[in-house]
Order: structure tokens, then C-alpha cells, then sequence
């Protein structure tokens, strides 16, 4: 998020608050003054090679190390790690680990930094001693070893999965927790998921007309289990057994998972082991008690499995500082939607005063995480950021204040207001309710 005092001559306003026109500010031109200028001595053509040898980096002069077998990241880059959520302390029973998604650019988490939430512990799965078994209202109970499912067809989709509980500080919270983005906004990564559609397995066991619901179980000690319509798994709905090119990692669902795009991240169960086709929900603990939804008349909302639209700008966020006073800055965030395809994504720069347009990059891909980004030149005074999404079906990112009017007020789940960001004239990003 490098800074630099531009000649804005050229350049459109895209908003009040110092948003520009993206297509006018590339065509303009703009000089940008953060660059480093060669000095005149390296830039001679008479310059000796000793004194080039004087002048280059200690890599540049030595054969560096040998690779690992497994890559990792640089040793420069140690800061950028999951965070455990200081709400909810860590057991080996239950944690969640937060994706650093202020340091992320593009639309894929690497495996991993994406987040995890564990109700009962990380299972050690013997991939070889595995079975997923499918019974109930079908014509033909069946059972599957990893080897027999490893030769079905397969597919591959890009989708966002977040929890449904992400970003539940600023649901509850009267006055907004000074936190970083990671903090608030870490319970959302996006990846490319590979595996069966469900549609072909249950297609073989044959499911019987009157079955509207499939209890799906995971291995794990507490045996989480949530009931999917048929419908959903019929659709899009997989049996996940890759994550961005390689097998699952064991806090993603390892050896196998359900993935159903869009929904929440509790209803994607890992360590697949059972499927029961049934004619109606079982009510299971979870989605009778913590992923039921409280609306402000007392009523309780089920199986709200969509994850709404949503946006977030990542830099600048909480609690990062712009490093000059004034200048040039891109910003940049993440928009996402259960429902499918990000229509465009609204930034503000005054507050919500005025609005205009972000780009978004491309493939802008159904239930996705969507990258924006527009042009921004500083002033230097107070302001807020803010950013709208929309997605192609017409649902709009609420105010905090439309969003409180449904839900009670010890409701967090599914949140997905407008997030507002305060930077002070010193340059210090704060979280803030608008």
C-alpha cells in the first residue's frame, strides 16, 4: 500500500473525498514520486565493474541454499499467520483461526492460512480406514472406501466459504472494538475446491420421492452433523477432496468433506462419514441452537443457510497506518456473495456522502470471493472509507442500523453491514460505525 504524491492533472473524480475515475487516472498518465531514482553513478556507462561488484547485495554475490520438498513461504514474511480468535480461547475441543486477509491480494487463500473452526478437536483420520456410507430413503444403501471414490469424475470450482459467524464483534458490540481486519473480517477465505458432485452418488443409491432431507455427519468425535436439503445437493453440492490442487488438510475436513457453495461454513461438514436420506430436518444441536437466528420480534429463524452479500475493504483497514499524511493510495478489498456473481461494489470516501463505481477484477465468478479496487488521493483530512456490494440478484449490503432493526440484539450470525473505516489526519485506521 505504498503512497505517492501524484500530478493529478487528467485525472476525473470519480466521488467527492478523492476517489478517481480508474480509466482516466491509467490514460492520464500520472507521474507517481514514490519510485527510487538511479543515481547518476550506477547509471554511467563508465562505470567500473568493481565498484557495481561495491554496490550489489550479499545474495547477489554467493549461490543461495538448496530448495525443501515441501515449499514454504519466506522467512521475511513469518508475520503473515492465522490468528486464534481472542474471543473464543483455544481448547483442543473447540478454536478458530482467523485468515490474515488484510495481507492478501487476489481471490485465492493458500491452504495454509485459510480458516479453520473446530467444534470437537482436529480428527487423525487413517485415510485407508475411512468410509462414507449413504443409507436411509434410497432404493440402494451404499458404502465407499477413499480408492473407490478417488474414480469418480471430478470438478473444480473457485468459492468463498466463511462462517456464519464472522465478523460477530461488530453484530454485538455498541461501540466498535478497535481490531484489525483479520480480527473481524478472518472468518472468509477463497479457494479452488475439486471433487464429486453429490448428485452423482446420490443418483446411484436412488433416492426415493419422498425424501426432502440428508442428515450429513463428520467423523469427528462429536459426530457435528446438519441437515441439507436435497435440493442443495442435487445442485452444486460436493464431496471436497482437494483444496487448491492438493488433498485436504486435515482442520479443512481431511480425507473428505461436503463443500455447498455459498452456505455456511458450519453446514460444510468435515470428515464426511455418513449420509441419511430422510423426509424431514433432524434438528441437530447446532442448527437448532447456535446457527438458529434470533430476529428482533422474538421469532427464531432455521436454516438460514445463504451467506448474504458482503464487502469489506482490506487495505486500508484496522489498524494499519497510511505510512505518508497525504498522497495517492489504492484502495482495495474483497466482495462476496451466497447467492451468486458480485454486480459491482460501491466505495465511499466521505462517509457515505457520495459513491462511485470500484473495479472489480475478473473472472468475476458466482459465489465468489470478487476483488475491488478504485483510485484515492488523500488529503490528508479525517475520513471515512466505506464500501457497498451488490450482487446479480439485487440484494444490497444493509447499514449496521437496518441490520440491527431484524435481528435481536445478541444476534450475530450472518452479519453483513456495511463496514466503515475512520482514518485520522494522522493516518491511523480505526474500526467505526457510521
Amino acid at each position: 500500500m505504498k503512497p505517492s504524491n501524484v500530478k493529478s492533472k487528467g485525472a476525473v473524480p470519480a466521488a467527492s473525498g478523492g476517489l478517481l475515475d480508474r480509466r482516466s487516472f491509467i490514460l492520464s498518465g500520472l507521474a507517481f514520486s514514490s519510485a527510487l531514482t538511479v543515481s547518476n553513478t550506477l547509471a554511467s556507462d563508465n562505470v567500473s565493474a568493481s565498484r557495481i561488484d561495491h554496490g550489489l547485495a550479499g545474495w547477489m554475490k554467493t549461490p543461495g541454499e538448496s530448495d525443501t520438498e515441501y515449499g514454504l513461504p519466506s522467512k521475511y514474511e513469518k508475520h503473515v499467520k492465522r490468528n486464534v480468535a481472542e474471543h473464543t480461547p483455544e481448547t483442543s475441543m473447540f478454536s478458530i483461526w482467523h485468515t490474515p486477509i488484510e495481507n492478501q491480494r487476489g481471490i485465492i487463500t493458500p491452504n495454509g492460512l485459510h480458516f479453520s473452526v473446530n467444534h470437537n478437536g482436529v480428527p487423525d483420520i487413517d485415510p485407508q480406514k475411512h468410509k462414507l456410507m449413504i443409507h436411509g430413503l434410497v432404493d440402494k444403501p451404499l458404502t465407499f472406501d477413499m480408492e473407490s471414490l478417488l474414480r469418480y469424475p471430478m470438478v473444480s470450482a473457485i468459492n468463498f466459504l466463511e462462517c456464519a459467524g464472522n465478523t460477530a464483534p461488530n453484530a454485538v458490540s455498541l461501540t466498535p472494538l478497535d481490531q484489525t481486519c483479520q480480527e473481524l473480517y478472518g472468518q472468509v477465505s477463497g479457494a479452488e475446491w475439486s471433487g464429486i458432485p453429490l448428485k452423482h452418488i446420490l443418483q446411484e443409491a436412488g433416492v426415493k420421492p419422498t425424501a426432502k432431507w440428508v442428515i450429513v455427519e463428520g467423523a469427528d468425535g462429536g459426530s457435528h452433523s446438519r441437515s441439507i436439503p436435497v435440493s442443495k445437493l442435487l445442485d452444486d453440492a460436493i464431496i471436497a477432496l482437494y483444496q487448491n490442487g492438493e488433498r485436504l488438510r486435515p482442520s479443512q475436513g481431511y480425507p473428505m468433506r461436503l463443500f455447498v457453495p455459498g452456505w455456511e461454513g458450519n453446514a460444510n461438514i468435515k470428515w464426511l462419514h455418513r449420509l441419511e436420506v430422510t423426509d424431514k430436518p433432524a434438528f441437530t444441536k447446532d442448527e437448532s441452537g447456535l446457527y438458529s437466528d434470533i430476529l428482533n420480534d422474538g421469532k427464531i429463524q432455521r436454516f438460514s443457510f445463504h451467506m448474504d452479500v458482503k464487502s469489506v475493504i482490506t487495505h486500508p483497514s484496522g489498524k494499519q497506518v497510511l505510512p505518508e499524511k497525504k498522497g495517492f493510495y489504492e484502495i482495495s478489498g474483497l466482495a462476496w456473495s451466497g447467492f451468486g456473481k458480485i454486480k459491482h461494489v460501491e466505495v465511499s470516501a466521505d462517509g457515505g456522502k457520495t459513491w462511485a463505481l470500484a473495479h472489480l477484477d475478473k473472472p468475476v465468478l458466482s459465489k465468489s470471493l470478487t476483488r475491488f479496487h478504485i483510485p484515492w488521493q488523500w488529503n490528508g483530512d479525517s475520513t471515512m472509507l466505506l464500501s457497498r456490494a451488490t450482487d446479480e440478484f439485487g440484494h444490497v449490503q444493509p447499514t449496521r442500523s437496518q441490520w440491527r432493526e431484524k435481528y435481536a440484539s445478541y444476534s450475530f450470525n450472518h452479519y453483513n453491514a456495511i463496514q466503515t473505516w475512520h482514518i485520522s489526519n494522522e493516518g491511523v485506521v480505526e474500526n467505526c460505525y457510521a
